[in-house]
């Protein structure tokens, strides 16, 4: 606007329409590491060197080193010119191009705020090579050198004539741990590639040249995870799934450790991560995450990688078939694996140590024997015994069905039992049932469940806010079972439970149930009723401290290893652990 309020339109220079283009590519010195490799590995890099060097005012120097292609003189005096590139020539190529990036986009856009070095000599040929060096866009040297095959490219100053963006930077070690990030993310996309990241003199990262991804996430990860890692493949049509992911047990607070590929491009995909999260079902605690290592090849006429001026983000146009086919996947092998944890090593399990090996209870006896009931809260009747049978997803075995021999009971909380290959397996008798009855109670999600009229009327006395919220519920409370009807002012009836509760339902088990799924607000949809199943199948469950007889153990480790994910509770948590004979050997230091 000028002093008239007009609005006047003028051209910009030259030098500021670089320095914005490059701000879209260029945000962090993490993002120059991340153009560079990329360019390195569209050049065929075997070997990758990411050297750099900081001090506590920032990152002083980015190198990467490649024994890749290389170039001639004149496309290297090009790659600095905006808009040139090797990787396409046509609109119609971006549909088909599988290659990382457009070199020269990214070498002006780096150099139109730094000063970037760059020497490189074809390889197969006996040319020499050559060094440009451009700073803030222009260029200042350009001669023949005498340097190995492949490129070398050094970045110094960087965003030297942008201080606005540069006093914004992170501090030197978060900038390093964005950029140990992108190199290992690197690694796994590409592990026929061998990466080495350096920073002062360091070497903080370092993987083969092997073209093996298991191998390279043992080293990058250590080799505790080799025991966690399960093999996924798949392909359907256009796409093609392969890579890992971990057993339940290995999970992380967040989704970070879900590194997703798409046609050798690690790219930011929520809803393929979303997707491996979906495939765990009820394996995972509520926001807990696994790890996962998977490489999408994809059509690439499926895929749009220019949404994003960083390519950081693609856009998938059949994104749910993708991600069906993803979840699906990660089911199928999930089910086919062994998911028993095995419990950690304690070492405080030495001579002289004061802790006991043996549990021993108040009276000097041994704790871990079977006792008979001692009271009247048995785990299953014979009523529910027969329904729990009649559920068909419980009557079939499972391909990954635990082979489990009965042995005792600990303390009324555990089931010991021997597993397939002998390890002594300890159960946690309320998740494994637990885990019974939410698979049972979702056999007939979407149907009407069979109610049991209680013997005593569950009366409920309620706050107002309460008392809107289950009134609002009551339709879905109903359609699973309940009974339930206003009762005074503040107050409601409940007078059958479902089936799976039984008729003999205790007081607090109806109140928890009902509060618990009203008090979330979340009343109607299919994410209402997954709560409301969870919810009844933990209130519903036997609790720790019941003692029950042999022949209950073993009807509900008989119902266990028929439900569809015998190794968690439907809240994500353990059902057993397993100590393996060497593992034992270890504590008892037979080894």
């Amino acid at each position: 606007m000028n002093a008239d309020g007009h609005c006047i339109i003028r051209l910009l220079d030259a030098d500021t329409v670089n320095q914005i283009a490059a701000g879209e590519v260029v945000e962090r010195p993490a993002s120059v590491v991340k153009e560079l490799v990329e360019n390195s590995i569209d050049a065929g890099a075997t070997r990758v060197i990411i050297d750099l060097t900081s001090d506590r005012r920032g990152i002083g120097r980015i190198r990467v080193v490649d024994n890749g292609s290389g170039m001639a003189r004149e496309d290297a005096r090009m790659a600095f010119v905006p808009h040139a590139t090797s990787k396409i020539r046509h609109i119609a190529d971006l549909s088909k191009s599988m290659t990382l990036g457009f070199r020269g986009e990214a070498l002006a856009s780096i150099a139109a705020v730094s000063e970037v070095s760059l020497a490189t000599a074809e390889r197969g040929t006996d040319r020499t090579g050559t060094e440009i060096i451009v700073k803030a866009g222009s260029m200042t040297r350009s001669e023949e050198i005498g340097t190995p095959p492949g490129t070398t490219v050094t970045v110094k100053d960087l965003f030297f004539n942008t201080p606005a963006r540069k006093k914004f930077q992170k501090p030197v070690s978060s900038e390093i741990a964005f950029i140990t990030r992108q190199v290992e993310s690197f690694a796994i996309a590409h592990p026929e590639i061998a990466f080495r990241f350096v920073h002062n003199g360091s070497v903080r990262l370092s993987t083969e040249e092997e073209g093996d991804l298991f191998g390279v996430l043992v080293s990058l990860y250590g080799a505790g995870i080799a025991t966690e890692l399960i093999p996924v493949e798949a392909c359907e049509g256009p796409v093609k799934i392969f890579g890992y992911i971990t057993k339940p047990s290995f999970s992380r607070q967040n989704s970070s450790g879900i590194l997703i590929s798409i046609n050798r491009r690690q790219v930011l995909a929520r809803p393929v991560a979303d997707a491996v999260r979906s495939g765990y079902g009820t394996l995972l605690p509520d926001k807990r995450y696994p790890l996962a290592f998977l490489e999408l090849s994809i059509d690439p006429a499926l895929i749009d990688v220019n949404v994003h001026p960083a390519k950081r983000f693609v856009r998938l146009s059949r994104e749910r078939d993708i991600c069906s086919l993803v979840t699906q996947a990660v089911v199928r092998v999930l089910r086919g694996a062994n998911l028993v944890p095995e419990a950690p090593l304690d070492h405080t399990l030495h001579a002289g140590s004061k802790k006991s090996p043996l549990p021993y209870n108040q009276s000097g006896r041994p704790a871990c024997e079977v006792h008979e009931p001692a009271h009247t809260e048995y785990i299953l009747t014979d009523r529910r015994l027969r329904q729990t049978a009649l559920v068909p997803g419980l009557m079939e075995a499972q391909e990954n069905q635990p082979d489990i021999e009965f042995l005792g009971q600990y303390n009324g909380i555990y089931i010991l039992a021997r597993g397939a290959e002998g390890d002594l397996l300890l159960i946690d008798q309320h998740a494994a049932h637990e885990r019974v009855l939410y698979d049972q109670l979702s056999a007939t999600r979407g149907m009407s469940d069979e109610s049991q009229e209680l013997l005593v009327p569950v009366i409920l006395t309620v706050t107002p806010a309460e008392y809107q919220f289950i009134r609002v519920a009551i339709p879905l409370l109903t359609g699973k079972g309940f009974v339930i009807e206003e009762f005074g002012r503040d107050s409601y009836a409940v007078r059958a439970v479902p089936a799976a509760l039984g008729s003999t339902a205790r007081y607090e088990a109806v109140r928890d149930v009902i509060l618990e799924f009203s008090s979330n607000r979340r009343c109607t949809g299919p994410d209402a009723e997954e709560m409301l199943t969870r919810s009844m199948a933990c209130h519903g469950a036997v609790k720790a401290g019941t003692v029950m007889t042999p022949d209950q153990c073993r009807r509900l480790l008989d119902q266990l290893s028929r439900t569809a994910s015998p190794w968690t509770c439907p809240h994500g948590r353990p059902v057993m652990v397993s100590l393996s004979r060497d593992r034992l050997d270890q504590m008892f230091l037979r080894r």
